[in-house]
């Protein structure tokens, strides 16, 4: 089915719009996966924040002219399928996670922050742990050294504490003996 003028011009601002707000944009190619596995790929992306689109090349390489993604227009041949995110490295994880169990879908590159990313890139770029992660493990990190002064200190509080305490009830345990 072949698009009308207004068609494509729509198709291209919808996936410049896309571009604009996105940080990564994975490629990969898509041939012989059935049905089933894109629709299960589709709403895993779709609950991730990831937008993935099939689209004419040629329209693919003209929404991102001009952006970030300009760098990957010469690997946009074949059939390929396009996934935007917003989030640094959510397009990255779910078409790298879908890759390691279906291996029709063939991570071809991307682009992060104005460069272009090979295979192996994608690859490392999906490997970095989410936002929520890293912050979660900074706060550890900023709270460790604080609970290590609080264990030694509860330690000696305890050790000081523990040693009065003997010696205040070996007192009336002595006095009632006399």
């Amino acid at each position: 089915m072949s698009l009308n003028r207004s068609e494509k011009q729509a198709v291209i601002e919808e996936v410049t719009g896309l571009a604009a707000k996105a940080q990564t944009l994975v490629i990969a190619e898509y041939r012989g996966i059935t049905v089933a596995d894109m629709t299960k790929l589709r709403n895993d992306a779709r609950s991730k924040g990831v937008n993935l689109s099939v689209l004419k090349n040629t329209l693919a390489r003209r929404a991102v002219a001009g952006s970030q993604f300009e760098v990957v227009g010469d690997q946009m041949t074949g059939p390929l399928i396009y996934g935007f995110s917003v989030d640094a490295v959510a397009a990255a994880k779910v078409v790298a996670d879908f890759a390691k169990t279906n291996d029709k879908l063939v991570i071809r590159g991307g682009a992060f922050a104005g460069k272009a990313l090979d295979v192996n890139g994608v690859k490392q770029l999906a490997n970095i742990p989410s936002k929520e992660v890293l912050l979660a493990q900074l706060c550890g990190l900023l709270m460790s050294p604080i609970s290590r002064t609080a264990v030694v200190l509860g330690a000696l509080a305890a050790k000081k504490g523990g040693g009065a305490e003997a010696t205040a009830d070996a007192a009336p345990a002595e006095a009632a003996a006399a």
